[in-house]
């Protein structure tokens, strides 16, 4: 029998186009040792998103690629993931203990953003992410209420500890004041609080920070776009005319600040009844795929117009919490590994890999 080498091995991983990468695992560099002992092989893969809902299958399915090479009796395949911090808007300084910021933004209001921020950020910390969420919204906070929190966060006067929920990190306004007390601010008052929520939280090696920020284009988003160091965008909208119109104003926005669009979620896409389970399309269909397909973004996800979804964050428990191994998770966790993994074949940020130049006078 004709010993295999390692190089065959990699020729056959070339084979596999990985789902969320929409790429092979070697050419993304995910391949990283193929050892061969006889007629056994082992591959170490590290992917550069969590997948810890995707990785028991993708190593079966690459344990029967390589069992099919001629000379290969047994595969041991071991998938793990290494999340790098990437690369943000130029002359944008990191924020201590974040890798990675992505914003989930809306032209509009009334598209179920917010509830899409939430569910992501605890669908990234499912899949294996250390993760926080901001809630970006001075005017009309909802995080706190959305992960079932009250309470004041513990602060030394300078900075503040972020609250945990679900084993999350968050820090929204809404723990710092009435949750009836309405914001009465103007723009720059506005602005500074959001600087401030983001730069005095003593954020713990965050992976992703989900930042979940107003509808519109106005001051908030310029400030996250100018100040903040955002390493990618997530659009959120329902398939309707109206929505999808403001949708590509919040879209365009960020590609005039040079923030990436990681891609378009879906939301309300289609209403199963649940007396009976017709199926019906009641904000219009497929709106957000040709948005996509226009806009050279991908297509993120669908999600369903379902009651679970909005009573569970209503009471403080979110579909991927309340709910783990429904169907709604499923899709948010799916979106989840999507995104991550759009963010994975980004430029990597290797600023801290750089030694500062310190000058003395002697």
């Amino acid at each position: 029998m004709a010993s295999v080498s390692p190089e065959q091995i990699q020729d056959k991983l070339k084979e596999y186009i990985d789902p969320y990468l929409e790429q092979d695992l070697v050419s993304t560099k995910a391949v990283k040792d193929v050892k061969v002992d006889g007629d056994k092989v082992s591959v170490d893969v590290v992917l550069g998103f969590p997948a810890d809902g995707y990785k028991a299958k993708l190593e079966a399915e690459l344990k029967a690629l390589v069992e099919s090479v001629d000379g290969v009796a047994s595969a041991n395949i071991n998938v793990s993931h290494k999340i790098d911090s990437h690369a943000v808007q130029k002359g944008v300084n990191m924020i201590n203990g974040v890798k990675n910021i992505i914003a989930v933004a809306s032209g509009k209001g009334g598209v179920g953003k917010s509830t899409t921020a939430v569910n992501l950020a605890l669908a990234l910390s499912a899949e294996g992410a250390t993760v926080g969420i901001l809630d970006a919204d001075i005017y009309g906070p909802s995080q706190p209420r959305m992960l079932g929190m009250s309470g004041q966060p513990e602060s030394d006067g300078s900075s503040l500890q972020p609250m945990m929920s679900y084993d999350i990190q968050s820090m929204s306004i809404g723990y710092l004041i009435d949750e009836e007390t309405p914001m009465i601010w103007r723009g720059p008052m506005v602005t500074q609080a959001l600087e401030q929520l983001l730069n005095d939280t003593q954020w713990k090696d965050v992976d992703y920070l989900v930042v979940d920020l107003p509808p519109g284009t106005g001051d908030t988003q310029l400030t996250l776009a100018q100040k903040v160091p955002v390493t990618g965008a997530v659009i959120v909208t329902t398939p309707q005319d109206i929505a999808l119109l403001d949708a590509r104003k919040g879209l365009k926005m960020f590609e005039k600040v040079e923030v990436p669009v990681l891609g378009i979620i879906e939301n309300m896409s289609i209403h199963i009844c649940s007396e009976c389970g017709h199926e019906e399309h009641i904000f219009g269909e497929g709106g957000g795929g040709r948005m996509a397909e226009q806009h050279n973004v991908a297509l993120l996800g669908a999600l369903p117009l379902e009651m679970s979804i909005r009573t569970g964050t209503d009471e403080g428990k979110p579909s991927v919490v309340a709910d783990p191994e429904g169907r709604v998770a499923e899709i948010y966790r799916d979106i989840a590994r999507r995104v991550a993994a759009k963010l994975a074949l980004k430029q990597k940020d290797f600023t801290a890999s750089f030694p500062k130049i310190v000058i003395q006078n002697n």
